[in-house]
């Protein structure tokens, strides 16, 4: 039997769904565009560039601004209360907290926003002739299945559960191929990375060989100065529900204002002279797996998160590969800690007497446990508690007990590791392929702005 993955957040059935349609794509953070030299002021100190708008702002009419309405026809295609409801309950049942009811209404206004944008996405697709057959949504829809571990029809019984439904999901799948494909016919063809541009790209890679690089994602909300109070109290609601154990990349389709949102804010790897200021310098003092409170940057607050680290076409000890053997009891429901540990203690006991791998069989019957094995477990795809503690034992050696009484109390033991060799550059296809698709992904948002100025959308 296979080593499973580690307990973490098992679904994330709110986030985006490239990873079963398409490769990952890189993006980069979106930058502040500067006033042009010889462009008007605008006539009023709080005006955004080329808008009039007075400090004092006297509303018109009997209307209320600040009500939104629950449904919406887009281009004549109908968004009801219910695929709100149904997308909602996706999103909800991805978190591992209990959402406020305030943070709920912002959340559903997002989720009408990215519907809208999936009408725009459909629509321009089948204007194009650029079609997704059922067939294809099936497989998507089965693959998120089996990621889930189960089969097309208990994952659809599930999704009805939560309060959500298989249609709402086959939607998403639908706008997101669609998308792609829209992608891949009106803009893929017409992007090019010259020989030129990947090799100065490798050169400077190799002449900032050791360099530290991060691995950042970022959630940013934009203010001005009239706003700067309120936009950050939002960006520390947002802090407060990751860290009560929200998910980052969720959080950052739908709250962040940069370019990155549709990729869960993911920066991808960066240098910290590549970031603002402020960001270089906190992303330089923040360890593997923490997120930073909000910090002002230009135009706004941006909060963000680092989630690896590392040296430049340098060998890391993290890339190496580990055979590892998990050794794990359960509890009855309802055990106290007082009740569990006798049981802990000779687990801890057990475990560290053993003998290394070759003596995990008889141990684990004399436990009553059960035993995982994985050949092939890369040190860096491990939480970083995990990482550190794993990297300073030698075979044989087994960590520390680690879970819950609620679900299960494991222990790994090294049975070998494999240390990474010199790294290399990426090969010039690799990164001529990883230019191409920041180039097309960043053509497709400006698309899709373009899509949103000129819909006509109706509110009921």
């Amino acid at each position: 039997m296979k080593l499973g993955t580690l307990p973490r957040a098992a679904l994330a059935l709110a986030g985006s769904l490239a990873s079963v349609v398409a490769a990952a794509q890189s993006a980069q953070t979106a930058q502040n565009a500067p006033r042009q030299a010889g462009q008007n002021a605008p006539p009023q100190g709080g005006s955004p560039g080329g808008l009039i708008i007075p400090d004092e702002v006297e509303f018109l009419g009997r209307g209320d601004p600040n009500i939104r309405k629950a449904t919406a026809i887009v281009n004549g295609d109908v968004i009801t209360e219910t695929d709100i409801d149904h997308r909602l309950a996706l999103i909800v049942a991805s978190q591992n907290i209990r959402i406020p009811p305030e943070e709920l209404q912002r959340i559903r206004q997002q989720v009408l926003r990215n519907l809208i944008d999936e009408a725009l996405q459909i629509q321009a697709a089948l204007a194009r002739d650029v079609e997704v057959e059922q067939r294809d949504i099936d497989t998507a829809f089965t693959r998120v299945a089996e990621r889930s571990q189960q089969t097309r029809a208990t994952f659809g019984a599930y999704l009805r559960t939560i309060g959500s439904s298989e249609r709402s999901m086959r939607r998403q799948i639908h706008a997101e191929l669609a998308w792609q494909r829209l992608q891949n016919r009106v803009i893929a063809p017409f992007v090019n990375v010259g020989e030129d541009e990947v090799r100065a790209i490798i050169d400077r890679m190799n002449a900032a060989r050791g360099t530290r690089e991060f691995r950042v994602s970022e959630i940013f909300i934009s203010a001005t100065p009239e706003s700067a109070v309120e936009a950050q109290a939002n960006a520390v609601r947002i802090l407060q529900q990751i860290r009560a154990g929200a998910s980052f990349p969720a959080y950052a389709r739908q709250y962040s204002e940069a370019s990155t949102a549709a990729l869960g804010g993911d920066l991808g790897w960066v240098r910290a002279e590549q970031l603002p200021d402020p960001l270089a310098r906190a992303v330089q003092e923040m360890p593997v797996g923490s997120v930073s409170p909000p910090i002002a940057v230009p135009g706004g607050f941006s909060i963000i998160a680092v989630s690896d680290t590392r040296s430049i076409l340098m060998p890391d000890a993290r890339d190496a590969l580990l055979s590892l053997m998990q050794m794990s009891i359960a509890f009855p429901a309802g055990t106290t800690e007082q009740q569990a540990r006798p049981a802990l203690e000779r687990f801890v006991r057990t475990s560290q007497s053993m003998g290394g791998c070759g003596g995990a069989q008889a141990a684990a019957a004399e436990l009553g446990a059960e035993i995982v094995s994985n050949d092939q477990v890369r040190v860096r795809d491990l939480p970083p508690a995990l990482q550190e503690m794993l990297l300073g034992l030698s075979v044989g050696q087994a960590t520390r007990p680690f879970g819950t009484l609620d679900t299960r109390v494991s222990t790994l033991v090294l049975c070998g590791r494999d240390d990474p060799q010199d790294a290399n550059a990426p090969t010039f296809e690799v990164l001529q392929r990883q230019m191409e698709d920041d180039r097309v992904n960043r053509r497709a948002q400006r698309l899709l702005r373009d899509l949103r100025r000129d819909a006509v959308i109706d509110y009921r």
